[in-house]
């Protein structure tokens, strides 16, 4: 890292969200318990943060090109090191994540498809995930045939629905939200009670932040940290997870 001096910090920073729902982390409104946070982060910093959300793969193409000061809620994969930095570099700091969120696997109620924690087993046809959703990943190392073309949450359980997938791949905390919402869905569907994954999800920070404001940038992130741990924060968590599970 540069021993320049630090810049002036900015007036604002704008952040990118994916335009869809990640229950109750965060909604494509712009709500949940991912902006109550960072919100908490920028008052005590006295900055302010914007928001603008857009589709997946673009906050990714935007924050390497240095539109966006970072994008929240994102897992790691080490290929996002082009685009931007993550708290703890290469190896991120599980401690000063956004939040930790387990994939999980739902199934037709009557299926036999299965997952052990090691393994599927009786898998007849693919598995749906979220288009760029790094979870795809994962599956491939298992070899098992993936469709992950659905745009949304909702798409990729429509797509269940209609038996175009044997199964799918996806957040516990958004599957819980849909299920609220629909009888159909709770009716016809099922999740296995063995989590696929579980994984960190950081406000990954551009490049250029990280060269012009590298004290503040971590400033920023061990903030989270410690603010995400207080008792406060802790029960608007276990409040939003019960009411949406």
């Amino acid at each position: 890292m540069s021993q320049a001096a630090e810049t002036s910090p900015p007036d604002e920073l704008l952040f990118c969200f994916e335009d869809a729902d990640v229950r109750p982390w965060q909604t494509r409104e712009g709500r949940g318990l991912s902006f109550e946070l960072l919100n908490q982060v920028a008052a005590e910093l006295k900055l302010r943060f914007r928001y603008q959300s857009a589709p997946w793969k673009r906050c990714f193409a935007d924050l390497q090109q240095n539109h966006y000061a970072g994008i929240i809620s994102v897992s790691f994969k080490p290929e996002r090191l082009e685009a931007g930095a993550y708290p703890g570099g290469i190896k991120p700091d599980p401690g000063k994540a956004l939040y930790v969120e387990k994939y999980i696997v739902v199934r037709p109620k009557g299926s036999h498809t299965s997952w052990n924690g090691k393994a599927f087993q009786s898998l007849q046809g693919s598995i749906g995930v979220q288009l760029g959703y790094s979870v795809a990943d994962d599956l491939k190392r298992y070899g098992v045939p993936i469709d992950d073309g659905a745009l949304t949450s909702v798409d990729v359980l429509n797509k269940l629905l209609a038996n175009r997938v044997a199964a799918v791949v996806m957040l516990q905390g958004e599957f819980g939200a849909l299920m609220a919402e629909g009888s159909n869905r709770r009716n016809r569907l099922e999740m296995l009670p063995t989590p696929f994954a579980e994984k960190p999800y950081y406000l990954m920070l551009s490049h250029q932040m990280i060269r012009s404001q590298p004290e503040l940038s971590e400033r920023i992130w061990q903030t989270i940290a410690r603010l995400k741990v207080s008792s406060a924060y802790q029960e608007k968590e276990r409040r939003a997870l019960n009411t949406d599970h």
